[in-house]
Formats: structure tokens, sequence, C-alpha cells
């Protein structure tokens, strides 16, 4: 069986997103995104064009960095995942070598930093974290957001566990997992949410963009699902996707109950660095 690519991510370098996708276990970049920034091309059919040439060359030449290259799932900016050539960073450094460009050898260094980074995460995992956190704060979300996430992060990662281990293999089936806790608590699958957000990115976590209430019930709907489906040993599919609606249902009573007491809405279109910014203005102008 073939192994399956996973831990999909994005990192930026000068501004600039590049996908990656962790698969045999090291991180592999997408080359087109790389073209792009060395190239300095803002259109990725050029970058596309680019790449076809060079790498047509290459296989001239006798090199087999794009054979090594792997076509691995990516999200596209229309937020589907397409197959995209993915290099590791022995390819990379071979394929950057080739691309005469004045951010070659700042890019050397940044991607050496970041694959050393991973290799760092894995042997002590209280580094991604900590860089997590790092990302978050510099982002301006507050300490007490950003412990709610950090522990958000723990509780989902618990629960894809679980459900590994009881036959979920496919992306599709843990998306479809998701949206069942999701629909029972907000009513809402993921993308519908999404857009009730007005997160339009196909990249933005749409967690990233929840207030306090919606996180907690986010990990109230995961943690119960986590808890179910251990207490019944659910296994297979039909049977997940049932213990999820049922971790859903306790976080949507739970939603009911705050509602009841408060009389307001937990389910918020607006998100919390927009909330926070808010807060901000208004607290300097009652500061004057």
């Amino acid at each position: 069986m073939a192994e399956e690519p996973s831990h999909k991510g994005l990192v930026v370098f000068q501004g600039k997103g590049i996908r990656r996708i962790w698969f045999k276990d090291e991180w592999h970049y997408s080359v087109i995104d790389i073209i792009a920034i060395l190239t300095e091309q803002d259109d990725f059919q050029t970058a596309r064009k680019y790449w076809n040439k060079l790498s047509q060359r290459l296989r001239e030449e006798g090199s087999e960095v794009v054979t090594n290259c792997h076509q691995l799932k990516l999200p596209a900016p229309d937020g589907k995942l397409r197959e995209t050539d993915c290099a590791n960073t022995k390819s990379l450094f071979r394929i950057i070598q080739s691309i005469p460009s004045k951010k070659a050898e700042p890019f050397k260094l940044w991607l050496a930093k970041v694959g050393y980074e991973r290799v760092q995460e894995i042997e002590n995992p209280e580094l991604a974290q900590n860089r997590v956190k790092e990302y978050y704060e510099l982002k301006g979300y507050p300490q007490d957001w950003i412990d709610k996430r950090l522990r958000g992060i723990a509780i989902r990662q618990d629960l894809t566990g679980e459900w590994k281990s009881r036959g979920v293999q496919e992306e599709k089936d843990f998306a479809i997992l998701t949206n069942e806790i999701s629909k029972a608590t907000f009513g809402k699958t993921v993308n519908e949410y999404k857009q009730f957000k007005g997160i339009n990115m196909p990249n933005q976590n749409l967690r990233d963009h929840m207030t306090d209430w919606e996180l907690i019930l986010t990990m109230v709907g995961e943690k119960a699902t986590t808890d179910i489906t251990i207490a019944k040993d659910a296994r297979g599919f039909p049977e997940l996707k049932h213990t999820a609606k049922e971790g859903g249902d306790i976080a949507k009573n739970t939603s009911k109950e705050i509602e009841q007491k408060t009389g307001k809405s937990i389910i918020s279109s607006e998100n919390y660095l927009h909330l926070t910014e808010e807060k901000k203005k208004k607290k300097l102008i009652e500061e004057k």
C-alpha cells in the first residue's frame, strides 16, 4: 500500500506562501510555488510554464531531480485538492541551483532552517506547540484565546488518532466525520460556517476565526466524540459517523443552555481577530 501524505500546511518566505505536505517522513514542497517566488512571478500559469521548460532541460541533462518529484494533492486557489509536483529539500536545492535568481541563496538558508525545525519538533513536540503559540501572538491574538486554541489542537489530535486506529484512512472521511460534529454543534458544515463568517481564502482555518465560545463548543463536541467512541468501542466509518453526531449533539445542548441563560446567540458571523481589534479601538477611545 502506498504511503498516504499527511500534515499539510503552509509556510511563508518573504511574505509569499508555499504549500507543503509531510510525505515519506519528510517535507515536500510545491515546486510551482517556489519557482513563482524565485522568478518573481505572481501568475502561476507563467511559473508552471517555466517549470515545464526547466524540467525538460533537467531530463535532457540526465538529472534525476524531476523523477524524484511526486505528484501530491495540495489545495489549489479554487479550494479543491489537485495533484501538484512536489519535491523534498534535497531535490529542491538542485532545482534552485538551476534558476538564476537573487533570492536563491536566502531561500536555501530558509529552506534548510524550515526542514530542521520539523526534525526538532518530531524529537520534542513541545517545540511545535511553542512555535504555534508564537505564530498566534504575532498575529495579535490574546493569551487566553491562544490557550484555548492550543488545547483545541490537542483535543483534535486525540480524536483523529482514535479515528485512524478505528479504520478511517481517507481524507474525505475525516472531513465527513468533522462535518457531522460541526452540523450537530452549530447547524452548519465547516464550509458553510466559513461562508457564514465571510472566510473566502481556502487555506484559512475556520478555528482561527472562532470566538471564545465557538472554540470551547468545538472542543466539547470533539472531546465528547472521542470519549463516546472509546466507550462504545466504535469501529468502521458508519459507527464513527454515529458517535460523531452524538458528540456534536452534546455540544449543541450545551450551546442551547447557555443561549437560554444569556439570551444571546453563540454562533457569530464575526471573527475573533476583528472583535479583538474593535475592543482595542474602543479602549483607546475610552482612554482618551
